[in-house]
């Protein structure tokens, strides 16, 4: 297990960490520009509401990315500033070495496995010998996999079938597959539409309800602080409105997803929306990279400091 003192081993005590002003935005001159990456799913709806808790002088641009990894990538790479994406595409990253550094949580749970209505996969051990669609390195491959472990099965006793969470709806009404271990909404279009039976929402593990977190290049919290300080502040604040205001959460991922409003109140219950990361979080997160490194999904742990939690902590204090 990744113990929490290695995790935050490094990291400084006793910064002030509260958000921006907006009169030390006015004072600075120029409109600050923050780009954010955020999937298309219900579990990333958090930025569509940054508008509303923004500073003035202060702009946040979401730019959508079809898959975590892509997310992670852009993040990595710079071409956007923070970004939300699976823990495991995270996991991949700073096993990898890469300057990553997961900040705060973005959604826990929103995850399911899905069965065709009618068939005769009721229960997890019922996938063997099935074709079952799977997100090769996302966070639903590790929880399935150990899922399938626990019921004393393994990735060889069934046919995985690698399609993307979006079109995991599509495959199972074509026929193409047998069951998918998907992220919402897809599971709630399925149910809510017929086509598919609920097998389980694989949080009975010891790692929870992990799913998606906010992170950050490792260069941003060295040299821009305050600009970190003021995104998580936005972050919680809508994070906090959305989950508390579940009408406004479907209606805007109704806009912004296209799904059909029935599908999405089916799916709403299931997303946990958080931007909290404590030592539960970092338990977890320490069990889950454990699993990743026992199914040679990465090659080592992630380097002390990959969890950094000095900022969620200051926020949660104030």
């Amino acid at each position: 297990m990744i113990r929490r003192r290695s995790l935050l081993a490094g990291l400084g005590a006793g910064l002030a960490l509260a958000p921006l002003s907006r009169r030390a935005a006015r004072a600075e001159g120029a409109p600050v520009t923050i780009r954010m990456g955020s999937l298309k799913l219900i579990h990333s709806i958090a930025p569509s509401f940054y508008e509303r808790f923004t500073p003035e002088n202060v702009r946040v641009e979401v730019v959508p990315f079809e898959s975590p990894t892509e997310c992670k990538n852009a993040v990595v790479t710079k071409s956007v500033d923070f970004g939300t994406f699976g823990l495991a595409s995270a996991m991949l990253g700073a096993a990898a070495g890469e300057p990553l550094v997961v900040i705060a949580s973005t959604c826990n749970r929103g995850m399911a496995v899905i069965a065709k209505k009618g068939s005769d996969i009721h229960a997890i051990k019922d996938l063997r010998g099935k074709r079952v669609a799977i997100w090769p390195g996302s966070t639903q491959e590790v929880f399935a996999l150990e899922r399938m472990r626990m019921e004393g099965l393994s990735v060889k006793d069934i046919t995985p079938v690698r399609i993307s969470f979006s079109e995991m709806h599509i495959a199972l009404a074509r026929g193409d597959v047998d069951a998918y271990v998907g992220a919402e909404p897809a599971p709630g279009v399925s149910l809510a539409s017929g086509v598919g039976q609920l097998v389980e929402y694989p949080y009975g593990t010891e790692m929870g309800a992990l799913n998606m977190v906010f992170g950050a290049h490792r260069d941003t919290l060295a040299e821009r602080p305050d600009m970190v300080r003021t995104m998580l502040d936005i972050h919680r604040k809508a994070t906090e409105f959305a989950a508390g205001n579940r009408e406004a959460m479907i209606a805007m991922a109704v806009a912004k997803l296209g799904q059909k409003r029935e599908a999405l109140e089916l799916s709403a219950p299931n997303v946990e929306l958080t931007w909290r990361l404590g030592p539960d979080e970092v338990r977890q997160a320490g069990a889950y990279a454990q699993h990743m490194l026992a199914l040679k999904q990465i090659k080592r742990l992630p380097e002390p400091g990959f969890i950094d939690t000095r900022f969620v902590d200051a926020m949660s204090r104030a």
